[in-house]
């Protein structure tokens, strides 16, 4: 048996790449491969996706072998509805309960969403952008102080990120872009002048946009 912290470094490794898209959907996973690929042994590599498969990223099945978890249209659809859900009590909670800190935090993340280079493609310019999105969501809900649903926010929002990467969503035209910076900054500005129902209703129109993005750009 491995090393808990090698087969949670694979895992997270494993993990990393197939929110990036750099295992797709559905490929099957042959632990002599990914041992090249990892440049590690067989033992922590089976742990490591057993470990995945706990919160289905990869999908098991006895005698046949490991894949990474498939996706469709129908998890998409029930993945927004449980983040709308959970994102819409999360700024409620989050209006009434930040403080400075919490409006800071929101600016500055703000701030480096608009730094961000929508031309550039590399997998690497994918997930700064993935990453500082990510950041700005995360600060606006973190008000809330509710740790528990936070953390199921947080899993909702990485199984979707499996669709962001793949369907390389990043690459928009610039007045795409002006119009998405847009819609996070009067986000931004209605939690921050604690309008509550306003910032709850253009957040779930956000999540409604993305997921009709997202959905429309693969046949399931």
């Amino acid at each position: 048996m491995s090393s808990p912290t090698l087969t949670d470094k694979v895992s997270k490794i494993i993990y990393q790449d197939i929110l990036a898209g750099k295992l797709n959907p559905g490929q099957k996973l042959v632990v002599s491969e990914l041992k090249e690929r990892y440049s590690v042994g067989a033992s922590p590599i089976r742990e490591a996706l057993v470990q995945l498969s706990w919160n289905k990223y990869v999908k098991l099945e006895p005698q046949k072998g490991c894949w990474v978890a498939s996706i469709s249209q129908e998890e998409l659809k029930e993945l927004f509805e449980g983040l709308r859900v959970v994102g819409n009590v999360l700024l409620k909670k989050a209006i009434a309960n930040g403080d400075e800190a919490w409006e800071l935090n929101i600016l500055t993340n703000f701030h480096k969403l608009t730094k961000i280079n929508r031309e550039e493609i590399t997998s690497e310019a994918i997930q700064e952008r993935e990453e500082r999105h990510s950041a700005f969501h995360s600060a606006l809900l973190e008000g809330a102080k509710a740790p528990i649903m936070h953390q199921f926010h947080q899993e909702l929002t990485n199984q979707i990120k499996r669709y962001r990467h793949l369907q390389n969503t990043y690459s928009t035209v610039a007045k795409e872009h002006a119009e998405y910076l847009e819609e996070h900054e009067t986000i931004m500005k209605l939690a921050l002048s604690r309008n509550s129902e306003k910032a709850v209703e253009l957040l779930e129109k956000h999540y409604i946009k993305t997921m009709d993005l997202l959905s429309g750009s693969f046949e399931a």
